[in-house]
């Protein structure tokens, strides 16, 4: 049946169009019950069980379907998405609402509508002709839907009553929307608020927990009173931003002060680009990576940074007194010079909010539900819940999600959505920091793994047709100890002409990962592999990234190879790119490879290749460096783990060889070479990486502490930054240059993917090349493969794609990676700090020596090189005498008593882990030597920094 709707419209000519828009209805859509025998399902297609076996209800003792509507789904997903919930009804008319109005949730009903042991159904309503209705003249497209929604209830309950059951089964609309119900229940139906029937549910009391707190009508603070200014409507804030009245931009709260925040403001406008916000009533309900409307406060109302640090340990919601004194102390003492542009939040453009890990801080009140959630990110505020298992959840590491934020609650309003498990436990913190960085964790889909090659797996004649075969080269890997996603082998050999011939042999994932497909958006979807201290988190599945992609030894492999031929003096006289075949004659470690090129007798082919390629390394090193690379440094630690309990029994800086540098020398190379070629052949659409050089404000720390040991650092260019570097040395304080070289790292920007076409800077500051991007390392790096499709376009190798030549979802892609291997990198951090923690927890208490790094005005920031660890000793405690400090910023030195401090001094102190808050343990140090006059002096102490750099896969990486 053709239904049809005739609506008129005026062209931007001014001519009126007639526009019909069909409609196909039909009859033999199923309804999806297993026991229907009039529908005539298709064997498997059914969803829904004959006798459903669902929670026993005491609303409803009978079998039962359940049929929820778009503001359920939207707001009570966690809900549907537990176990104990099964045989729903989504209807078209549902999913298409929530598509529109929320992608992660539609994302999450679709997961469990594909997973059969929940017997969810897809019912198409709105094509079929008993349940699609017109909307009539006069009515919004809400009331349609939710007239649309009872429609569907109806024809359901009607159509279950033909099938031959010894009970019937109902249909049960959940709806939280009052006018709904009503009109549902006048009309003959069973309709039940969510809560109302979660309630019901007699053997799932704590299903309850997980509701989600949408009408604020009774959750809110008893006291009337108002805390907080009304947000302005979206409308109005449009308008505002448009009229230059409200400035938009991103909120940050600060971490160690929940009464102050940063808005920084989008657009190209260099005035006001960072805006404070200080305060509770301007911060106005808005939590962290929000999207808000700020309105520029009068000048004299502006505020400065505050240098206090503040953390919200209230339970009494009503202190306010108490929250006015702490926001007094942020305008005590400031330098009018430190003014800030300041302002206030006047309306939210876009939530940000998702699941948050923490704890739960149990209420004093005996036999209270409600209680207060604090979150393992400082950054969040503290969310109010209401839970009948405080008891059980007291000490766990659980998630919460926020529901809103009244205007009359201190606090935003949230539901418990799951425990995951012990705080301190090995797997539960691992979880815990894979969550709180947005790491893509959870098991590869069957959706994705069918994509996967059948095994057993060969390499056929066919694929040998366009392959060159170069199983005859003695190719071999070089890797850390232990790794089995081996990315890249080497080789190099003298030709009959004199010259010598180099390759780089990268495992060829684009093969097997075709574009688009489920294997290849889950690939870009989690950007990179994730190393932790104990665990890989893969970014494809481990049958290819620990086997049929890895460059194994004595196995056939697929490569893409890229060959040069060189002169004695490393100089490159051709170079050629090529879809290969090889087979790796071994898998060596760093220390393996380095000790068989020291050996006098090894004389092998391996051995030979091996010293062919470190004396090239060394001229191409040399070369980079005189033209200007930097060689930086960072303290990378490397665990001795226990083989029976898994925890950490020492705790070391890592030792790089020669042969790092060899490994490193030709990826580097590679991707130079590559990064050329793509950019030739697709000047609009090459995927590059790019190094921006720092602003010259970010180096007066570094050029200040080599003046305080009467050096000069010159940071006009890469070039004049390195020459000075290496000249500053120290007889007598050998590891002064190594700490230069650290801090020099802390002044560097990040390096970006960016999509060639929309970006005129490609200069790579750190390597000091004009043009760079990644090829090497595809098993682990998203960009890789979408470098190793553009060379294969560019040699005739491979077939484009519509998406590989759109500029614009290339810079789409890039902004995801770029966001990926941050957290990436922050999760690496985490994990470090955890595991130097449990080795803290094991050893008991130590004295080590360290280097000050950086003078704050209350304490001085250490570094210990034994273990790479970084800490912040203070020399101010809570509730305790304060000794006289005296800062000077231009030296920059702090004195304590009749003690002062420099940068790079050399201190002792004293390390312990200090436990005594569960959530966040920390690293407290205490300063030995030298011994500071007074005894009233606190034991100094400190948090662990997480900026302390996680031990890499490979020191190549590092670019």
């Amino acid at each position: 049946m053709l239904t049809s709707r005739t609506f008129l419209k005026r062209t931007r000519a001014g001519a009126v169009m007639k526009v019909v828009r069909e409609h196909y209805l039909r009859e033999d859509i199923a309804c999806g019950a297993a026991a229907c025998e009039q529908c005539g399902q298709q064997p498997g297609e059914h969803r829904l069980e004959a006798q459903p076996s669902g929670a026993a209800s005491s609303l409803c003792s009978a079998p039962h379907y359940l049929l929820p509507d778009t503001n359920v789904l939207l707001h009570q997903i966690d809900i549907l998405e537990d176990p104990v919930i099964t045989n729903v009804i989504v209807l078209q008319t549902v999913l298409q609402e929530v598509r529109k109005r929320s992608a992660p949730v539609y994302k999450r009903i679709r997961d469990v509508i594909a997973n059969p042991e929940k017997h969810f159904y897809s019912f198409t309503n709105e094509h079929h002709r008993e349940t699609y209705i017109e909307q009539e003249q006069g009515e919004t497209s809400n009331d349609r839907n939710d007239k649309a929604i009872r429609v569907a209830t109806k024809w359901y309950d009607e159509h279950l009553k033909k099938i031959n059951n010894e009970e019937a089964i109902q249909v049960i609309l959940l709806t939280n929307d009052r006018n709904n119900k009503e009109k549902a229940v006048q009309e003959g139906l069973v309709a039940y608020t969510c809560e109302e029937y979660i309630k019901s549910l007699i053997a799932n009391p704590d299903l309850v927990d997980r509701l989600a707190c949408v009408s604020d009508e009774g959750k809110e603070i008893e006291s009337g009173r108002i805390i907080f200014s009304e947000h302005l409507p979206l409308s109005k804030l449009q308008q505002g931003i448009k009229s230059g009245i409200y400035f938009q931009g991103t909120f940050r709260a600060n971490r160690d002060n929940y009464l102050e925040a940063t808005v920084w403001v989008h657009g190209d406008a260099e005035e006001n680009k960072e805006i404070i916000i200080q305060g509770l009533k301007n911060l106005n309900r808005a939590v962290h990576e929000d999207l808000v409307a700020v309105e520029l406060l009068a000048k004299d109302q502006w505020v400065a940074p505050s240098s206090v640090v503040l953390q919200d340990e209230g339970q009494n919601e009503d202190d306010d007194e108490n929250e006015e004194e702490k926001e007094n102390t942020l305008k005590s003492s400031i330098n009018k010079n430190m003014l800030r542009p300041s302002g206030r939040v006047v309306g939210i453009i876009k939530r940000n909010w998702r699941p948050f890990c923490g704890m739960l801080s149990k209420s004093q009140i005996k036999e209270a539900r409600r209680h207060l959630f604090t979150p393992a990110d400082r950054r969040i505020p503290r969310i109010r819940i209401e839970t009948r298992q405080a008891s059980t959840l007291e000490g766990q590491r659980i998630i919460v999600a926020i529901d809103g934020w009244p205007r009359n609650s201190r606090y935003p309003n949230g539901h418990f959505v799951k425990n995951l498990g012990s705080a301190g436990d090995k797997e539960t913190e691992t979880e815990v920091l894979l969550l709180e960085h947005d790491v893509p964790h959870q098991p590869f889909s069957q959706a994705v793994l069918s994509f996967l090659p059948k095994m057993p797996w060969s390499i056929t004649e066919e694929d040998m047709k366009f392959r060159e075969d170069l199983r005859y080269l003695c190719v071999c890997s070089v890797d850390p100890p232990g790794c089995t996603d081996i990315d890249d082998a080497l080789h190099c050999r003298e030709l009959e002409n004199g010259n010598l011939e180099v390759g780089v042999h990268i495992a060829d994932v684009s093969h097997f990962i075709r574009p688009g497909n489920a294997l290849d958006q889950e690939s870009a979807k989690r950007g990179t592999t994730v190393y932790l201290c104990e665990k890989r988190i893969d970014m494809v599945p481990e049958l290819l990234s620990s086997n049929l992609c890895s460059l194994r030894s004595n196995v056939d492999r697929f490569a893409f190879s890229c060959i040069w031929e060189m002169n004695h003096n490393a100089e490159i006289l051709k170079t050629r790119f090529t879809k290969s075949v090889i087979n790796s004659k071994a898998s060596l470690t760093y220390a393996e490879a380095q000790m068989r090129i020291d050996s006098a007798n090894m004389k092998d082919d391996i051995t030979t290749s091996l010293r062919g390629l470190n004396r090239l390394a060394k001229i191409l090193k040399k070369r980079r460096i005189d033209n200007g690379a930097l060689t930086l440094s960072s303290p990378e630690v490397r665990f001795h783990m226990d083989s029976e309990t898994h925890d950490p029994i020492d705790l070391q800086t890592k030792e790089l060889k020669e042969t790092n540098s060899m490994v490193e020398e030709f990826m580097l190379l590679a991707n130079i070479s590559v990064a050329k070629k793509i950019h030739e052949e697709f000047s609009e659409y090459a995927l590059l990486r790019k190094h921006p050089a720092p602003p010259p404000s970010n180096y007066d720390i570094l050029v200040k502490a080599a003046k305080s040991k009467n050096l000069e650092i010159k940071t006009d260019s890469a070039k004049a930054l390195a020459d000075t570097l290496d000249k500053a040395e120290s007889p007598e304080f050998p590891y002064l240059n190594t700490l230069l070289r650290i801090l020099a790292t802390r002044c560097m920007m990040q390096a970006v993917y960016f999509c060639s076409g929309m970006d005129n800077d490609f200069h790579h500051y750190g390597l000091a090349s004009p043009i760079y991007t990644h090829f090497t390392s595809p098993i682990r790096r998203y960009a890789d493969i979408i470098v190793h499709r553009l060379l294969a376009v560019a040699i005739n190798a491979d077939s484009t794609y519509p998406e590989l030549t759109d500029k614009h979802k290339l810079a789409d892609l890039c902004k995801n990676l770029n966001y990926r291997h941050k957290m990436a990198q922050y999760a690496q951090r985490a994990s470090v700090a955890f595991h130097t923690q449990l080795f803290f927890k094991n050893t008991g208490v130590v004295n080590e020596e360290a280097y000050i790094l950086f003078v704050r005005k209350n304490a001085i920031v250490v570094l210990i090189p034994k273990y790479g660890l970084e800490g912040t000793v203070f020399f101010e405690e809570k509730d305790k005498p304060k000794p006289n400090l005296s800062y000077n910023d231009e030296v920059p030195s702090l004195t304590v008593e009749n003690t002062t401090f420099h940068t790079f001094d050399k201190v002792k102190v004293n390390i312990m882990l200090d436990a005594s808050n569960i959530q966040h343990q920390k690293i407290r140090m205490a300063l030995v030597e030298p011994k500071i006059l007074g005894s009233d002096i606190p034991n100094q102490t400190t948090e662990l920094s997480t900026n302390s750099e996680p031990e890499k896969k490979k020191k190549k990486l590092k670019k």
